[in-house]
């Protein structure tokens, strides 16, 4: 009965044992696939500390079975238990160093990330709001030329109206004058055929007056030449 007693101690031992490896086991692993932040890594750490001391304490409880036992062979045979589940508590806690300096280098290459990331949002920001300060510039300037274009096409329309003002002016003094000419060319007409019908009566007085010239002619040599007719 009491080797009964003495195996059942060692037996629940050694599950426990097994069992916290195990965790420990998957809470490396945990913290190999942390993201972060480091305050989660902390807290992972902090765990797997509490596992290790369990387990520490289960290899030194099953050692002092071992110690305890009253066969050689079966002490013996414990202890190699117990080296090897030391063994696996070293490879262990290197697993947990390498799977916390790879988290750690993991975290600071993604805050490094980030801060790029927020480094190439503030440059594109400052591009972005560069971009904006010449596009304003850019449709200042246009606003002003086209400012400057209807100034002068303004200035060319009032030029044009003072144009057409003088043309208007210059026509009207034209057609002033025409109506002077048309005036003058109708009092100019009137005396052209006054002087007409004035003429065409003198070539008709002098056409008579040498009628009777020669009417007084033709007489007076009749009278002379011929006496007796």
């Amino acid at each position: 009965m009491a080797a009964v007693a003495a195996c059942v101690p060692v037996r629940v031992c050694h599950q426990e044992i097994v069992k916290f490896d195990l965790e420990i086991k998957a809470a490396v692993q945990d913290i190999r696939d942390c993201p972060g932040p480091l305050s989660a890594l902390t807290e992972l750490n902090a765990a797997v500390k509490e596992k290790f001391r369990h387990l520490r304490g289960r290899i030194q409880e099953l050692e002092q079975m071992a110690k305890e036992q009253d066969k050689e062979s079966d002490k013996q045979a414990l202890l190699r238990e117990v080296e090897n589940h030391k063994k696996q508590m070293l490879s262990n806690q290197a697993a947990w160093r390498k799977a916390n300096l790879a988290c750690k280098i993991a975290i600071d290459n993604s805050e490094k990330d980030q801060l790029l990331q927020g480094r190439d949002s503030l440059r594109q920001r400052k591009t972005t709001k560069e971009s904006l300060a010449e596009s304003a510039s850019n449709i200042t300037e246009s606003l002003m030329g086209i400012s400057r274009m209807m100034s002068q096409q303004v200035q060319q329309s009032e030029e044009t109206v003072q144009t057409l003002a003088n043309s208007s002016r210059t026509i009207l003094e034209a057609n002033e004058e025409f109506k002077s000419m048309s005036g003058t060319i109708q009092l100019g007409r009137k005396l052209i055929t006054k002087y007409n019908r004035r003429e065409l009566t003198d070539k008709l007085l002098i056409f008579l007056a040498l009628a009777l010239f020669l009417a007084t002619v033709l007489y007076i040599l009749k009278k002379r030449l011929f006496p007796f007719l």
